[in-house]
């Protein structure tokens, strides 16, 4: 084990030796994985045995850091004006999620590498409530943010900003290209796609004009940015400043990876060689969409309960016109009339519309809706003292006689718990001169 652990370190070493001593006498490097590297890391940052550079894995509420090991020179005297400098780098956001991710990931230029006091999730592990804003920061960022937040005002949750001393955008844009083999129509990207992304960043010391590009990993660096600004940076970056990567996860799994970078002072940044890179690791099919999973059991259960409601709705509506009706009926003359008729005539068998209790039942007077025939209509109990045989005796005897000393029975209708006897209605009077007058 001893002798692999001085090889690694020996290369280390060299890669850090070939970066400081560059031929063109300007600083510059370029990653192709960070096996061999002396890159430093903490939180959940890693370097994985096949040089993937993991800033957070597959867990939440993570933080990880990655800086280039020293502070490399972004102005020549602590007066003099920042120099230009370009990065390039490729990276892929993947989450648990097709439609949701945890928050991004942000290229910084920072006086420190010590960010114990930063807060996760919208404040990307890089500041805090208390120095959000402050000039004393000394920060240049390029967010790469898959949430949006606010209070920051970003644009979306899937977007790129240039920040400086705070998390809110001096400019940003929902991510996406300038496709030049397309006539620069612009194409949509979506950061947490689990593909792999090249980015560039490209400032220049004498106009303080910030560039930023973005495209898929196999498409050449658009000539036209995806976001600019311009913003001195003489006036943010100490003499001294130190160049990384800074990732952060929420309630959501997401993973960070970067798998090459690279960097130089007064120049375009080194290309990045897509071959050489390390693969990402296979992810197996998309997991169901969380939209899905948080709505599909909502509206299931929405309709299951819609669905149980009108079938009560049904059965109680079928309850309430519910009758009966037996064979021996068939032979008798009076009309019958279904129990629905007799509801609506007589408004339900509301008290308002009752005439009296007499006999054995109780009197309802009742108006047919389409003949508006006026009737009166008895209900009578099954557990009265005369019950149904005395009932079935009024409907036979009754029903077939026709003579002006008895009042008309135009009818009859039978449900559970309930018999009803359809009489012509009889104004307020006495007998004899309804019958002699």
């Amino acid at each position: 084990m001893k002798p692999a652990f001085f090889l690694l370190r020996l290369i280390s070493l060299l890669h850090l030796a070939l970066a400081l001593c560059s031929g063109s006498g300007d600083f510059q490097f370029a990653y192709h994985g960070f096996t061999g590297t002396n890159l430093t890391l903490d939180g959940n940052a890693t370097v994985m045995p096949d040089g993937i550079l993991v800033l957070t894995s597959r867990k939440t509420n993570l933080k990880g850091h990655a800086f280039f090991p020293t502070p490399l020179q972004f102005r020549t005297s602590p007066d003099g004006t920042a120099r230009s400098f370009s990065a390039a780098f490729v990276f892929a956001i993947v989450s648990d999620y097709t439609d949701f991710s945890a928050h991004g990931m942000p290229f910084i230029v920072s006086p420190t590498k010590n960010f114990t006091t930063a807060l996760l999730a919208g404040y990307l592990a890089l500041l805090n409530v208390q120095n959000n804003d402050n000039t004393t920061n000394h920060l240049f960022a390029v967010e790469l943010d898959t949430i949006q937040n606010t209070d920051f005002q970003d644009v979306n949750a899937n977007h790129v900003g240039i920040n400086v001393n705070n998390l809110h955008s001096l400019q940003s844009s929902p991510t996406g290209y300038y496709d030049d083999g397309n006539n620069g129509v612009f194409k949509n990207l979506t950061l947490f796609s689990r593909e792999a992304m090249q980015v560039w960043v490209d400032y220049d010391g004498n106009t303080g004009q910030i560039d930023v590009a973005l495209a898929p990993i196999k498409v050449a660096k658009p000539r036209k940015p995806l976001v600019s600004a311009k913003y001195v940076l003489s006036t943010v970056l100490t003499e001294w400043a130190y160049i990384g990567f800074s990732s952060v996860t929420s309630g959501i799994n997401s993973r960070h990876y970067l798998l090459g970078w690279s960097f130089v002072m007064n120049g375009p940044a080194p290309s990045i060689n897509i071959s050489n890179l390390p693969k990402l690791p296979c992810f197996g099919p998309k997991p169901p969409s969380k939209v899905l999973v948080i709505v599909l059991p909502i509206a299931t259960a929405t309709v299951m309960l819609s669905l149980g409601n009108i079938a009560t709705l049904l059965v109680l509506r079928h309850l309430r016109y519910a009758q009966l009706l037996e064979d021996w009926e068939l032979e008798f003359g009076p009309h019958r009339f279904s129990y629905k008729d007799l509801y609506h005539a007589t408004n339900g068998f509301k008290s308002k519309h009752l005439l009296g209790t007499r006999g054995f039942g109780q009197v309802y007077k009742g108006v047919f809706r389409k003949s508006r025939l006026e009737v009166a209509v008895k209900k009578v109990s099954h557990e009265s003292r005369q019950g149904m045989k005395e009932f079935i005796s009024e409907v036979v005897t009754i029903g077939r006689l026709r003579n002006r000393n008895l009042v008309q029975l135009h009818g009859y209708c039978r449900r559970k718990g309930e018999l009803l006897l359809v009489y012509e209605y009889m104004p307020n009077g006495s007998l004899d001169k309804y019958l002699y007058c």
